[in-house]
């Protein structure tokens, strides 16, 4: 259908829809079009065009390292915000 491997992660969480709407104008374009194509494609009930298809070189992830990202930065909040501080005596 002409999609990439990123298209297929599921969009029905937190940090999928924070990562979402951290692509550029561009990727999320070409993102759009990609679900647009594949969806008229399945209504017609043909196959996409062979010279349409997704090449390996073409399947770049695009939205897991934003994916990446976001986890280590709810990690880090985690961590901070579970952290307990000792306050010390003067003596």
């Amino acid at each position: 259908m002409g999609l990439r491997y990123d298209d297929l992660l599921m969009e029905e969480n937190f940090q999928m829809t924070k990562a979402l709407s951290r692509l550029s104008d561009l990727e999320a374009y070409d993102r759009a079009y990609r679900f647009r194509r594949a969806s008229q494609c399945s209504v017609l009930h043909k196959d996409l065009p062979k010279d349409q298809w997704t090449t390996v070189e073409e399947d770049v992830r695009y939205v897991t390292p934003l994916l990446e990202e976001i986890q280590k930065a709810d990690d880090e909040r985690e961590a901070w915000d579970t952290m307990k501080v000792k306050i010390q005596k003067a003596h």
